[in-house]
């Protein structure tokens, strides 16, 4: 069953305008109007929406046919991947999450580019879901303890340091591993050698936002390239945020469990005007 705050986030997004096309952090719509993504579908899309090494990832590995969930050597890729992100972890990954899964109390997210000195450093945590750039689509989480409206990848990891000292091991709790379409699989490799190879993102080049954040009397609170408020909206008052960023040409989160994530790119006068969108 959906929740109220499902239906919110839902009936937020559906408020955009019909997008025709996207390039980088921009979303183009009906009528000719232009938006700024600050959402970037949850984190799926932290590099933008058209890194060009994901789309030929996309088309070659579509060219060849292979959406079935057949054994194929982008399985040990993507793990070989995995490893390069989280070295001396081990993984389970899903189609969707299990309800296992989402039972876990100790579960936590994980977002690049949180710290930027080290924009892949990991929390001392037991268990976390990483958010990668690739391909996720809106889903109602059950768990109480989580976010209710995280897009996730279509290919869900699960992580856990081999020395995590804990009661039991979590992951012996979970199911063992989907077997995933090669294709899906590909282009989550892709996603994270684009985030490796991107460690600059982690330090946007926006001093306006920047000394706006600074100023006593704002808001929001920041975190690498995220910002949230600093006091829990209700829903209300995020609606009328969300319209009234929408009308200066910036999407908002459509839930504020989602962090506002700062682009890689403005324009002078994009920058400007997101600038005085944050400290109103």
């Amino acid at each position: 069953m959906i929740g109220m705050e499902n239906k919110s986030g839902l009936f937020l997004l559906k408020q955009t305008p019909n997008i025709l096309r996207v390039r980088g952090y921009r979303l183009y719509a009906e009528g000719g109007k232009r938006l700024v993504d600050l959402w970037l579908n949850g984190g799926a899309a932290v590099l933008g929406h058209t890194p060009p090494n994901l789309l030929r990832e996309i088309k070659n590995t579509a060219s060849r046919g292979l959406y079935a969930p057949l054994p194929h050597f982008t399985e040990g890729r993507f793990i070989k991947a995995l490893s390069k992100l989280f070295p001396g972890y081990v993984y389970r990954f899903y189609a969707a999450p299990p309800a296992e899964l989402l039972e876990k109390k100790d579960l936590k997210f994980w977002r690049p580019y949180t710290n930027p000195e080290n924009p892949f450093a990991v929390n001392d945590t037991p268990l976390f879901i990483p958010v990668l750039q690739g391909i996720q689509t809106w889903r109602n989480w059950s768990s109480a303890d989580l976010e209710n409206e995280l897009p996730y990848g279509l290919c869900v990891v699960a992580a856990q340091h081999k020395t995590t000292q804990t009661d039991e091991n979590l992951l012996e709790q979970l199911p063992p591993n989907d077997m995933l379409p090669p294709v899906l699989l590909s282009i989550a490799t892709r996603g994270i050698h684009d985030l490796l190879a991107a460690p600059q993102r982690a330090k946007p080049n926006l001093p306006r936002i920047i000394k706006a954040l600074k100023d006593k009397n704002s808001i929001w609170k920041r975190q690498g390239i995220y910002l949230t408020l600093k006091e829990k909206p209700a829903q209300g008052e995020w609606n009328t945020l969300f319209n009234k960023f929408l009308e200066a040409g910036f999407l908002l989160p459509p839930t504020s469990t989602h962090p506002l994530i700062l682009p890689g790119e403005l324009s002078d006068g994009e920058e400007a005007k997101l600038a005085a969108a944050l400290t109103n």
